[in-house]
């Protein structure tokens, strides 16, 4: 059981709107702030979208929850009020640390006492954030894999501030919204899922911008040779490449250089994976 019934959650990119519409369609209440019209405009679509896509892949959908679920979500541009009664606010602005310290710093004086703050960042540790939050004690990282119904594992991962009564409360929530739990001992950059998967993909990155391999090539031999079902190039079109990228843009040198790379040949041509159609490969319209 968890005491979490109000859910704010702070970017409706492709991941927060899953993670938006996921917890409307296990039956909270949810409300979905982004920074503008336009932006939520493009959340209404991905939520139209989930419908259809939980329509033909989540057991039980097609009886009307998943329409159901977009009801129990309110869109809004206005922090305040995205937050003014929120058990739980998960954040999951772009992946760029200025911007989610400004968040933090506005979400302080706006939410409640009451309210926990979890952050959905990839490869930020919360220690990073704490300061900025008003609440080091209410303050974690709640990190959700793409395609949350489907890849269903949330990581929750405190500092040493974390109350234990958060942490549980955060781990009890991510049970009741479908998923499994994965609590971490202790902070770690990247996670259990990142740490194996980020140094996965630029290495495939890396051997496709060196011209070593096309990514298809790069994708059949690790499909063949290992038995996985997908190859890296198939994982970054399902990820979408602009989090890859805001990612390697904050990196060394050669990081930058692959974030140039995606973004001369793939994200500057619209081609940001299965979200747009084309990644680096093509995707049909679903019917």
């Amino acid at each position: 059981m968890t005491n979490i019934r109000n859910v704010a959650v702070l970017g409706t990119g492709v991941l927060g709107s899953q993670i938006a519409f996921q917890t409307a369609y296990s039956g909270f209440n949810v409300t979905a702030y982004d920074i503008g019209e336009a932006a939520l405009a493009q959340a209404r679509g991905r939520f139209g979208a989930l419908v259809e896509t939980y329509s033909r892949e989540v057991e039980g959908a097609p009886d009307g929850k998943a329409a159901d679920a977009v009801s129990r979500n309110l869109l809004t541009s206005d922090l305040a009020a995205a937050v003014v009664d929120a058990d739980l606010v998960i954040e999951a602005v772009p992946e760029v640390q200025a911007i989610k310290q400004q968040t933090y710093q506005k979400l302080a004086s706006l939410a409640p006492a009451k309210t926990i703050f979890a952050t959905n960042s990839s490869t930020l540790l919360p220690s990073d954030l704490k300061a900025f939050t008003g609440r080091p004690d209410r303050f974690l990282a709640l990190h959700f894999a793409n395609n949350i119904w489907k890849f269903n594992t949330a990581e929750v991962m405190g500092t040493d501030e974390t109350a234990a009564a958060v942490f549980d409360a955060v781990v009890a929530f991510a049970a009741a919204i479908g998923m499994v739990p994965i609590p971490m001992h202790r902070e770690k950059a990247g996670y259990v899922l990142n740490s194996l998967l980020v140094p996965f993909l630029n290495a495939a990155a890396g051997l496709a911008a060196g011209g070593y391999a096309e990514p298809e090539d790069i994708d059949k031999v690790w499909r063949i040779a290992t038995g996985a079902p997908m190859g890296p190039f198939q994982i970054y079109d399902i990820i979408g490449l602009t989090t890859p990228y805001n990612i390697l843009s904050q990196g060394d040198e050669s990081a930058r250089a692959l974030a140039a790379w995606l973004k001369e040949n793939y994200i500057d041509k619209g081609k940001l994976g299965i979200a747009s159609g084309e990644g680096f490969y093509h995707y049909k319209p679903a019917n």
